[in-house]
């Protein structure tokens, strides 16, 4: 991973949070076996100011882009993943709106503002009715004018840190405009709740549970984005690549650990320890090789996201790192169980914990049947553009 750190804001963060997530490591374990939000964690993270890292140079930040992200995101997930999901909104999120710059200037100060004091905010999107949100159904959550204000109602579900969030961006249908908006509701508003859903195996810390919206009366100021539906179905921006992030660096806490156990582990049955099977070297082998390949997918990605230049000369890039570091990390930890054999599914074990939370990245957007599908058509479209281009030059 120190191939990757290129300046010294980024060998300082990577120290800090080394130094940071071993402590939070401590208790990792039973904090996901107890299905518990790392509430502290998460705040001592925002105090640290490192929730505010995306935020602009001019408005007070350190601007970081999709690579420091993503560099920071997988050292916190080595050792906590669920808390590094968490907070991997809290870049994310912020920085795709100060990327974008869709919103009024006045609130993107705001919001900068209020991210720098430590608010903690994220996308609330997903509902049960329409599922992923990635696949273009309409919200059940509406909002209603009444005179100067909406009156929002609905309930949205896989609302990832929300027993800390400050502010969530949620999105609704507007019944007067007949399009799919977000507002910026602040934790304290009347009619706003948390329902305590979040009951999996997978990533059980992360506190994923429902949002209610019971008859939520805002300002009108609080509608802050009002998005035209993207052609071809929606799009995927590089600051989702913190997902990744997080599932490499599960990855990594795989392959440590296992290294580690079989360079001990020495049953009466073999002469020295098992990691100079030839089977277990293999495995090993095999390991480094898909770490190796995650990784250099994932940096040089977020690094093209970066570059302003090369940005627009992407097409799949970001969903294709996404499938493949998540797909990578499957295997990994699969890999890294079998070298430990059955002693990997105690629950004391920190590997079954990685396997099942490894997993659910399947089901974070966007899934790899879309990502499939979309490289194959922009595949076709290329080609028919290449051949049609041909056909004109005679």
């Amino acid at each position: 991973m120190d191939l990757f750190i290129r300046t010294e804001l980024q060998r300082q963060w990577v120290a800090r949070l080394d130094e940071i997530g071993r402590r939070f490591a401590e208790d990792a374990q039973e904090r996901d076996e107890r299905g518990e939000y790392p509430v502290s964690q998460i705040r001592e993270l925002a105090a640290s100011g490192y929730t505010a890292l995306a935020v602009p140079p001019e408005f007070g930040g350190a601007g970081i882009g999709v690579y420091e992200m993503v560099l920071f995101q997988e050292t916190i997930a080595k050792y906590d993943e669920n808390l590094a999901l968490s907070v991997g909104w809290n870049l994310g999120v912020p920085g795709a709106v100060f990327e974008k710059k869709d919103w009024d200037p006045g609130v993107l100060r705001f919001f900068a503002d209020e991210l720098i004091g430590g608010a903690l905010v994220n996308r609330s999107v997903s509902e049960v009715l329409t599922g992923s949100p990635s696949r273009g159904g309409r919200p059940g959550t509406t909002a209603v004018r009444d005179g100067e204000r909406y009156v929002i109602s609905g309930r949205k579900s896989f609302t990832t840190g929300s027993p800390a969030l400050t502010y969530f961006l949620t999105s609704a249908w507007i019944e007067d405009k007949e399009r799919i908006g977000f507002f910026l509701l602040h934790k304290d508003l009347d009619g706003l709740s948390v329902d305590e859903t979040w009951d999996v195996v997978s990533m059980r810390g992360t506190g994923s549970h429902d949002l209610v919206l019971d008859g939520v009366s805002v300002e009108e100021g609080a509608l802050v984005e009002l998005p035209e539906k993207p052609a071809g179905g929606p799009a995927f921006d590089g600051w989702l690549l913190h997902l990744p992030a997080a599932y490499l660096g599960i990855a990594q806490a795989a392959r440590d650990w296992v290294i580690a156990f079989a360079d001990r582990h020495s049953p009466n049955s073999v002469k020295g320890p098992i990691s100079g099977l030839p089977n277990v070297r293999q495995l090993i082998g095999e390991i480094e090789l898909e770490l190796m390949q995650a990784r250099h997918v994932l940096y040089s990605v977020a690094e093209a996201y970066d570059d302003e230049n090369r940005r627009p000369l992407m097409t799949g890039e970001v969903p294709a790192a996404k499938t493949s570091v998540t797909n990578a990390a499957i295997s990994i930890v699969d890999k890294a169980m079998r070298i430990a054999g059955a002693q990997s599914l105690q629950r004391t074990n920190p590997l079954q914990r990685y396997y099942r939370n490894a997993r659910a990245g399947l089901h974070n957007p966007p899934a790899d049947d879309m990502t499939i599908r979309s490289l194959a058509e922009t595949a076709v479209e290329q080609s028919r553009s290449r051949r049609s281009v041909k056909d004109s030059q005679g």
